[in-house]
């Protein structure tokens, strides 16, 4: 039973049993090879060859090893699928999307396609205008000496000259002129605009007054003298009317500004053949180009009136312009827009002070409906042939453009003279 015992449990029951016997009884002595192999050494360095216990390792935060685990409760689907397990980590894979139908290609205006439009088109109205303006030709026409003060509203002098260094060959053939610088004008116009509205006053170039520093002469001869400031400063002193900015229009803007409007319409009263103003034409409303309208507004031999009829056919020929350049066509057509402004810009003078938007206000002033009047007048008592502001009428007239204020009808007629 001992050699039983010692084959099951060498290191436990055998060894309390051996250990029972005494010394001396055929039992090897503690500290012999024989009781070591027999009982087994209790030294606490197992030897190399001994199996060794390993301990399992455990995750960090793990319970104990003899812990109860609770497995996890498998899904109801798995279970009712035959006990699968779920699937963990991995999805469906989702159903492609139906295709879309083709659309066919309509073309598409964008919102900011029409805000973009209207901004070049409104960049090509103003820039056009601008690149011209550095094209005209400056003149100080501020005259020195006493001058009227300051009034309300706007006054513009008009003046036509003979300025024809801007024109063709064939126009010169055509109108027998030479190259001129513009030493002599038959158009002299007041254009007032103000609260009181819009008025045209032509001042007939026979008309004797003042010249300051050259005594009393017909007023187109302050022109010829002194250029511009005399003129100024003649109209000045004549009027009262103080002037705000100076307007010089040569033998060439109203040619090539007619021709880029494509013609005006003029409304002669009667024939007019006129060899001096190389002109013409028949009774009647009718469209005519450039050369005809420069002639039809210079002729001064064909009428009872003369120069008072002239000056009126001027004015229906800068206001038959301003009707063209108010047409929509004018706008919308780039091409025309640009040789308007081309052809105005070619043989016009303004006075050193004016600047785009007074040059703007300017050709505003000169479109729509305005009161036509030539200054009231009166054959000069010294010389029939010349004229002298009427002592009666033309007072009123000077003071109602002076404040500003209506102009008396019986003060505006067309040819200066009293309505019948």
């Amino acid at each position: 039973m001992v050699a039983s015992l010692r084959s099951v449990m060498p290191g436990t029951v055998a060894s309390s049993v051996m250990t029972d016997r005494p010394q001396g009884s055929g039992v090897p002595e503690k500290g012999t090879p024989e009781y070591d192999w027999l009982y087994g050494s209790r030294s606490q360095s197992p030897p190399d060859d001994a199996t060794q216990r390993v301990e399992a390792q455990q995750a960090p935060g793990a319970g104990r090893p003899d812990e109860t685990r609770v497995m996890p409760v498998a899904r109801r689907e798995a279970r009712g699928s035959g006990g699968q397990p779920p699937r963990t980590g991995r999805t469906a894979a989702a159903a492609p999307p139906p295709r879309p139908k083709k659309r066919r290609w309509r073309p598409r205006f964008r919102l900011g396609l029409i805000p973009l439009l209207l901004l070049l088109v409104l960049v090509y109205l103003a820039g056009v205008p601008l690149y011209h303006w550095t094209k005209i030709d400056k003149v100080d026409a501020a005259p020195s000496g006493d001058r009227p003060g300051d009034q309300p509203g706007t006054n513009y002098l008009i003046v036509g000259s003979d300025k024809a260094d801007d024109l063709s060959d064939e126009q010169r053939k055509v109108l027998q002129t030479g190259e001129r610088g513009g030493t002599n004008t038959d158009t002299i116009i007041v254009l007032h605009t103000g609260s009181g509205g819009r008025t045209m006053m032509s001042i007939p170039r026979d008309t004797l007054a003042e010249i300051p520093g050259n005594g009393t002469q017909m007023i187109n001869s302050a022109f010829a003298i002194d250029g511009a400031p005399l003129l100024v400063a003649s109209v000045e002193r004549l009027t009262g009317i103080h002037i705000d900015h100076y307007v010089e229009l040569g033998f060439g803007s109203v040619i090539n500004t007619v021709d880029a409007f494509g013609g005006v319409e003029i409304c002669p009263k009667q024939d007019m053949k006129d060899p001096r103003a190389r002109l013409d034409i028949e009774k009647g409303c009718q469209q005519v180009d450039g050369l005809t309208a420069l002639g039809y507004s210079r002729s001064r031999y064909v009428t009872a009136l003369s120069d008072l009829d002239r000056v009126a056919r001027q004015r229906e020929v800068i206001s038959a312009l301003g009707d063209e350049a108010l047409t929509p066509w004018t706008f919308v057509n780039p091409v025309r827009y640009w040789r308007i402004n081309d052809a105005a810009s070619g043989a016009i003078r303004v006075d050193e002070e004016m600047n785009p938007v007074d040059l703007g206000r300017f050709a505003l002033a000169m479109t729509g409906e305005s009161q036509t009047c030539t200054m009231p007048n009166l054959p000069a008592p010294s010389d029939p042939n010349r004229l002298v502001a009427d002592p009666d009428r033309a007072p009123a007239l000077f003071r109602a453009i002076i404040n500003d204020e209506s102009v008396p009808r019986r003060a505006c007629t067309p040819t200066g003279r009293v309505r019948p």
